[in-house]
């Protein structure tokens, strides 16, 4: 990726948190991260300053004439999202920006906007689940993908809800400088470097009482110390001192899914990391992360991640000097 020139539109009725997102991830300096780190300016759709969420104003950067200049360009969740249409200039300066090579986010209601440029045509994408059916109704040539946090395209990336967005921009930092840049930077943000399953867990789930996080908290810890194990119900419904069935309704409301569902998620992480990180054969790494043999490990990845271990080592790998396979510990 020679142009490292990231830049995100503003426009008046910013929303803020999205602009937020690009600006963390993208803008901010990073010294940590060598010299060849990402560019960043802020781009102005409309005439300024621009009035953003949250009662402020922004004087951007410069006007359209950026995208011309741009390797990245970041579409935050668009005013009204598709209510309101994107001004043509914009449309047109993205599908020219597009045409020479040019790669484009969007963040939550921002796929309306590369919708509209027709950049989305005959493609997969997503947006915030309160929006996939309209999105659907207004463009049928696009495949929509209501569960996922976010579609790769290639030179096209949109993501889910707003938070989402973050997932999608490590994304983009794992693609361009290997998993080891964006597990940094995730800790940096305090967040997970990928996390799994699509935005459905996230709609109308209740918060669990804190008091089963704190008392389910340890167990958790433990399961994950020990991948490879197996880990019956009945076992762990009496290492966490409750009946099967409480343990299970319990379980399910503090993670979001019932314990198998979990283990399968993490032991999914915990084979990511070992694929990015080492170079031991994807046989052991299905032995250390719980899955048993290659097989087994191969059907999940193509399950959850439309992928085998193979090729996904191909594309993220960043071999360091391996770790012992002796703990199935979560990195």
């Amino acid at each position: 990726m020679p142009n490292r020139l990231v830049v995100a539109l503003t426009y008046d009725r910013l929303c803020t948190f999205e602009f937020g997102i690009a600006t963390e991830v993208f803008g901010l300096p990073r010294p940590e991260m060598g010299p060849d780190w990402y560019r960043f300016a802020a781009c102005a759709v409309d005439p300024g300053p621009l009035r953003a969420t949250g009662g402020f104003t922004i004087t951007a950067d410069g006007g359209l004439e950026l995208l011309e200049e741009a390797g990245t360009i970041v579409v935050p969740g668009w005013r009204g999202g598709p209510l309101e249409p994107a001004p043509a200039p914009l449309l047109e300066g993205l599908r020219r920006a597009h045409e020479r090579g040019a790669r484009l986010l969007s963040i939550c209601s921002g796929v309306f906007v590369l919708a509209a440029a027709g950049l989305l045509s005959g493609k997969r994408a997503t947006t915030h689940w309160h929006y996939a059916e309209q999105l659907a109704a207004a463009y049928p040539d696009i495949r929509v993908e209501p569960d996922v946090l976010y579609v790769d395209e290639g030179s096209v990336l949109t993501s889910a809800g707003s938070a989402a967005g973050i997932d999608l921009c490590l994304h983009v930092v794992r693609h361009d400088f290997g998993p080891e840049a964006a597990n940094r930077l995730a800790r940096r943000l305090v967040v997970p470097p990928h996390r799994e399953g699509g935005q459905a867990q996230f709609v109308e789930r209740p918060v669990p009482p804190r008091r089963e996080g704190v008392r389910l908290g340890p167990l958790l810890d433990r399961m994950r110390a020990r991948l490879s194990d197996e880990q019956p119900v009945a076992a762990l419904a009496a290492e966490a001192g409750m009946s099967v069935r409480t343990f299970l309704r319990r379980f399910k409301a503090t993670t979001g899914m019932p314990p198998g569902e979990w283990l399968l998620s993490e032991r999914i992480v915990r084979a990511r990391d070992l694929l990015e990180t080492t170079s031991h054969s994807i046989e052991d790494i299905a032995m250390a992360s719980g899955f048993g043999t290659s097989a087994t490990l191969r059907h999940h990845f193509r399950t959850r991640l439309g992928t085998s271990p193979a090729a996904y080592r191909t594309r993220f790998v960043r071999a360091l000097p391996a770790p012992s396979l002796r703990s199935s510990k979560a990195q």
